[in-house]
């Protein structure tokens, strides 16, 4: 019985410590991102990691389901993932992806308390940190440099919606395959062909076409 509990002890042990390097591994990579965006002292590192949870994804594995309330904000250290709704005829359109270094997340159902109108799951295994929002609004709070990241983030991210809302009226198909490639060349190895697709707006019959016209031009 003695060897048998040791036994156990050591299991759980050893499981403690391998979850605690798989924790460190995830967050160094946000401690990268952080360095690289603002300057931070030992101790808030230490704070903000205090704050963060990590999650490992398989892929197809969901982050946020329709529905759900979204409550957190989603740092991707690794893998990529796909924001998208289902409507009522079993169609999906991809609203965004997002890969290393990149955020997620539905702040729509964030900042109003809904339930969210989207999914978000992941197209390759994933590894995410995660920060509450009262915990996350804590350190934009308390760290200056830490609050401008992320008005900055947020200044991008519509500029990007604009930029996409424009491109989607104003742009042949053509075009706008070739500006998602131009400016996202890696998804086009990384995502299938069915998901920019969707995220185009077109089937995945015009977008066959269009990349063999792109080929054959090159």
């Amino acid at each position: 019985m003695k060897f048998l509990n040791a036994d156990i002890l050591f299991a759980r042990y050893y499981t403690g410590f391998l979850l605690f390097l798989f924790q460190k591994d995830v967050y160094d990579v946000f401690k990268k991102y952080l360095d690289r965006q603002i300057s931070l002292t030992e101790e808030q590192h230490e704070w903000i990691r205090s704050c963060s949870i990590t999650r490992k994804l398989r892929k197809k594995q969901y982050l946020l389901q329709e529905g759900d309330l979204w409550k957190k904000h989603a740092f991707v250290s690794k893998g990529l993932v796909r924001t998208y709704s289902v409507d009522e005829k079993g169609f999906e359109h991809v609203i965004a992806f997002a890969m290393e270094n990149w955020w997620t997340g539905d702040r729509e159902s964030l900042m109003s308390g809904q339930p969210s109108r989207f999914n978000i799951d992941a197209i390759e295994e994933s590894e995410i940190i995660l920060i509450d929002n009262h915990k996350f609004s804590a350190i934009c709070k308390e760290i200056p440099a830490f609050n401008d990241m992320q008005n900055a983030i947020v200044q991008r991210s519509f500029v990007a919606s604009q930029n996409r809302i424009h491109d989607s009226i104003s742009l042949s198909v053509d075009e706008k395959y070739r500006n998602f490639i131009e400016k996202y060349p890696s998804f086009a190895l990384r995502i299938p062909q069915s998901m920019i697709a969707s995220y185009l707006g077109i089937t995945r019959e015009t977008l066959s076409r269009v990349r063999s016209k792109a080929v054959k031009k090159s």
